[in-house]
């Protein structure tokens, strides 16, 4: 037996995330640019009615006195600078996982870091279950409530037909997701510079009224927080539910690191994305301070009049690019969480021949338009999705929090005292977020709350079920070794040709390569046994991508071949093996790969009686399983050439 890992001439450019980065301030600014069109929609966003939102709550607790104004100014800047700032772009960028970020790939770098603790590891598992669970909620609220708010600004500009705000938001989402099969190649770079735009429109609308009412810039003190705090707790435990809203989309930062590098990400933030909004808001704080209605609609109030049209439809374009990169990320976690079996393979189109991250997915893009359009069907405005907005996202800044401090110490080294000051400031703000939003779960909250526990639901269902699946098959399937012995020992006829047999392992024989022996009596003179393996980061180099194990049959045709992929990869079989026959692991030529047979293990499964799992659960997991994608399209298997063969499986 021999088992023989390959060698690859040069590594791939997952392995150098920061590569592109270093090809000169024309590079580095097109690649900032380019961060502001994807990166940033969320939290660029968020002045359409995060302000707005704080002085209306609650009927309106907090009034437009000095001091409140003040106070909320003081705790919103200081929110961001320490959430995003500090927590996102400065510390928890440095935390990638082979230049990848989000909470899946901070969930697997712990999982890598602690593999020999396997406890520990499956806490890990889990947590990043739940962090990608609240993403989905945020990828419901996100468009609803985005679009909305910029529609809404048709109610300041043109009253009269202030009623048509909701139809017109939804002829908008509409678009949107019918658009989305499209890819976003071709209008990606117009998000870019649309995005510079609107940042730049956002400081400029601000600055007459921070140079009317310069006293805002008192706002930027720590100590108004901090008196603001003392003197109204309760009114401040409100307010911090709205307050939140001023980073949304923090996550972002971190999932779309591995498409354009931290540099670059750092970079648009600090000198485009905080600058503006800073301004904004402080120019919003002077409106509400200077004129008693200011607090129903300051973002529009503070443009004169003949601006506020043109406005709403900027407003327009940003949120839709808003939307357009949750849905997006949506896309990108959903592929992640099935290369990682925690769903069920789905129908994937890559819509980019360049770019691997842009990618399709039918079935979660009908889901979220459906609920998205129930969403805001059912609230109807933005005012009142905010109050469901913030669980959603406050439980991912609590999730990656505490993955950021499970993970310091064997990634960095830090001391506990470091560890400690983090949690404080860090998870002690998250905290206060996350209880004061949590009080608003009758109001709203349950909804991203209900979205989560639906995915944890699938998440653990499906992978249980495949447990299940898993151990019923290999009773079924037997040893590999009996198997060839057998069909040694009957002189089973070979047929010329290779054939490819998809399996998990090496140890068990695969379902479609018994049942061609059993029915049709014969074997292809070369079979490959292919088991695909997801590692626990998103690329993997072609160096390190085959191990080939001739199984001690070398004298029998039949050969073993591991194919790791990373979870962010396209995992086409088709094309690794070519891979892996130009560099000589497996020793057949092109021209037989372009003909060979591909056999799939496939069987109906069935529930019964069965203990290790709730009925309802196996119905949902069989359910899934006839949903799932078929796994000639998730593995790229060319139809004419693939056949579908097994039997039947009960759990």
């Amino acid at each position: 037996m021999t088992e023989t890992q390959t060698p690859a001439p040069a590594a791939t450019a997952a392995e150098a995330p920061e590569e592109h980065e270093g090809h000169g301030n024309t590079g580095a600014a097109a690649l900032a640019l380019a961060a502001l069109g994807v990166v940033f929609g969320d939290i660029g966003t968020s002045p359409l009615y995060a302000l707005r939102t704080v002085f209306t709550i609650d009927n309106g607790v907090v009034k437009n006195t000095p001091e409140d104004v003040y106070g909320v100014i003081s705790v919103m800047f200081w929110s961001v600078t320490i959430v995003v700032s500090i927590k996102y772009v400065t510390v928890l960028m440095r935390a990638d996982n082979n230049g990848e970020g989000g909470v899946m790939a901070l969930a697997a770098l712990a999982r890598r870091l602690y593999s020999k603790r396997t406890g520990k590891a499956a806490i890990f598992l889990v947590i990043g279950i739940v962090g990608v669970s609240l993403f989905y909620g945020d990828s419901v609220i996100t468009p609803a409530i985005s679009v909305l708010s910029a529609v809404e600004g048709l109610g300041t500009a043109l009253p009269s037909i202030g009623h048509l705000v909701v139809p017109i938001a939804a002829v908008i989402l509409i678009m949107l997701f019918l658009v989305q099969r499209f890819g976003t190649g071709k209008v990606g770079n117009l998000f870019g510079p649309v995005m510079l735009l609107w940042f730049a429109v956002l400081a400029a609308a601000g600055i007459p009224w921070i140079i009317r009412r310069p006293e805002v810039l008192q706002g930027l003190s720590p100590t108004w927080a901090v008196a603001f705090v003392i003197s109204h707790p309760g009114t401040t435990f409100v307010a911090m539910g709205a307050v939140v809203l001023v980073i949304t989309g923090a996550e972002a930062l971190y999932a779309d690191m591995g498409h354009f590098g931290r540099t670059a990400i750092r970079r648009a933030w600090f000198f485009v994305v905080f600058p503006g909004l800073l301004i904004n808001y402080l120019g919003q704080a002077a409106i509400v301070l200077e004129q008693p209605n200011g607090r129903s609609d300051p973002f529009f109030l503070m443009l004169p009049s003949w601006a506020q049209l043109p406005m709403v439809v900027l407003a327009t374009a940003a949120t839709v690019i808003a939307s357009q990169a949750v849905i997006s990320g949506a896309f990108s976690l959903t592929r992640q969480a099935v290369q990682l079996g925690l769903l069920p393979p789905l129908t994937v189109h890559q819509t980019s021949k360049r770019e691997g991250g842009q990618i399709y997915l039918p079935a979660v893009n009908l889901l979220l338009f459906i609920g998205v359009m129930a969403i805001m069907l059912a609230f109807r405005s933005s005012a009142s999705l905010a109050t469901a907005y913030g669980v959603s996202v406050t439980g991912a800044l609590v999730t990656d929090s505490l993955l950021l401090l499970l993970v310091v110490k064997p990634l960095w080294e830090w001391r506990m005292w470091k560890i400690v000051l983090a949690a404080v400031v860090f998870g002690g703000l998250e905290l206060v977020f996350l209880s004061a939003n949590l009080s608003k779960i009758i109001h709203g909250g349950w909804v991203p709350l209900l979205i989560a526990l639906a995915v944890i639901t699938m998440m653990t269902t499906w992978r249980r079920g495949r447990q299940l699946v898993t151990e019923e098959r290999q009773v079924k399937e037997g040893s590999l070794r009996d198997f060839i012995a057998k069909v040694n020992a009957k002189q089973v006829p070979r047929v010329d040709g290779v054939a490819v047999f998809p399996h998990p392992n090496k140890e068990t024989t695969p379902l479609a390569l018994r049942a061609n022996v059993e029915h049709n009596r014969v074997m292809h003179h070369r079979v490959i046994i292919v088991s695909v393996v997801t590692g626990n980061v998103p690329h993997v180099p072609a160096r390190k991508s085959f191990t080939r194990d001739d199984l001690g049959f070398a004298d029998d045709g039949v050969e073993h071949l591991t194919v790791k992929f990373g979870f962010s990869d396209d995992q086409n079989l088709p094309q690794a093996l070519h891979a892996a026959c130009r560099m000589g692991v497996i020793d057949v030529t092109p021209a037989q790969l372009r003909d060979a047979s591909y056999f799939v293990s496939r069987g109906s499964l069935r529930s019964s009686t069965k203990p290790g799992m709730l009925r309802w659960r196996k119905r949902l997991f069989i359910g899934l399983a006839h949903n799932a994608a078929d796994p000639s399209e998730r593995f790229g298997l060319p139809r004419r050439n693939t056949v579908t063969m097994g039997s039947d499986i009960e759990i």
